[in-house]
């Protein structure tokens, strides 16, 4: 057999886990994408942190190994969208942590497949209802690819795409505001105004 392997720790807590603005941001984040817990934000910020490491340590290298080693970082940044084939190490740098939050299945199924919220693409994922090319993947932080993000789609047996069709027919359609309507309040306050005078009179 021999010695057990321990994985290193893919996610750390922020320095200042109690700051109140960053607790806001935190939530505001956690909504927008749909997230369970803030441990998978932490996730996004630690990967980005070790991406930038990366970044910072190239810069420092001469220019000849930092040529043969750029490459390689820049072209798997690429293969998963979060910078273009031409960028630099700048523009790994600039990152945040909602452009690769963006990358996740649950965020481009939510895009893509027209889902009201986040957290209905992941129930999606979480229940097989997704598919990317021929595989189907139940995990919503599957980092998708350039080259997948097309092939994302629907199981064949799933029946969501009936559902949400049958919920946007459903929809009740909301007729514009015409002219009438909004003179109709003033002409009651006119109507109402004398008979107040004639009952202070009485």
């Amino acid at each position: 057999m021999g010695d057990p392997k321990y994985s290193r720790k893919v996610w750390k807590k922020p320095k200042r886990p109690l700051n109140y603005e960053l607790k806001m941001e935190e939530l505001k984040t956690l909504g927008t994408f749909g997230l369970r817990t803030k441990r998978e934000l932490w996730k996004a910020h630690t990967e980005l942190a070790r991406v930038r490491k990366q970044a910072r340590s190239l810069l420092s290298l001469r220019q000849e190994i930092r040529a043969e080693k750029e490459p390689i970082l820049m072209n798997s940044l690429a293969r998963i969208g979060l910078v273009s084939k031409d960028a630099t190490l700048d523009d790994v740098l600039n990152l945040n942590a909602t452009d690769l939050l963006s990358r996740r299945l649950q965020t481009i199924v939510s895009n893509k497949l027209g889902f009201k919220t986040p957290y209905q693409a992941r129930q999606a994922v979480i229940h097989g209802h997704i598919m990317v090319g021929e595989r189907k993947i139940d995990i919503p932080s599957y980092t998708v690819t350039v080259e997948e993000e097309d092939s994302v789609h629907f199981a064949p047996e799933s029946k969501i795409p009936e559902m949400l069709e049958k919920t946007k027919k459903e929809e009740p359609v909301e007729a514009p505001a015409t002219e009438e309507d909004t003179e109709a309040p003033a002409t009651e306050k006119a109507t109402e105004a004398p008979k107040s005078e004639s009952s202070s009179t009485e």
